[in-house]
């Protein structure tokens, strides 16, 4: 399946490029093997330091968390 929305080539280890409203890509703790993505909105951002090597940890608006990997434009 092609994928029809771009990102913004930030792949969500740096704390300063991600804000509240944003659209993004996590990958939940339980899709940590497979990889799989999963879309929405940023609600609260849970890291507390400025960069994390594995993404920043972040809850949506939907209330799931887990760690962006990708930026949506």
């Amino acid at each position: 399946m092609q994928e029809y929305c771009r990102t913004l080539g930030m792949d969500g280890k740096f704390r300063k490029d991600i804000s509240p409203g944003q659209s993004v890509k996590i990958v939940l703790k339980q899709d940590q093997r497979s990889g799989k993505l999963t879309e929405g909105v940023v609600r609260d951002i849970l890291t507390s330091s400025p960069q994390h090597p594995h993404g920043i940890k972040v809850r949506l608006e939907s209330g799931l968390v887990g760690r962006v990997k990708e930026i949506v434009e």
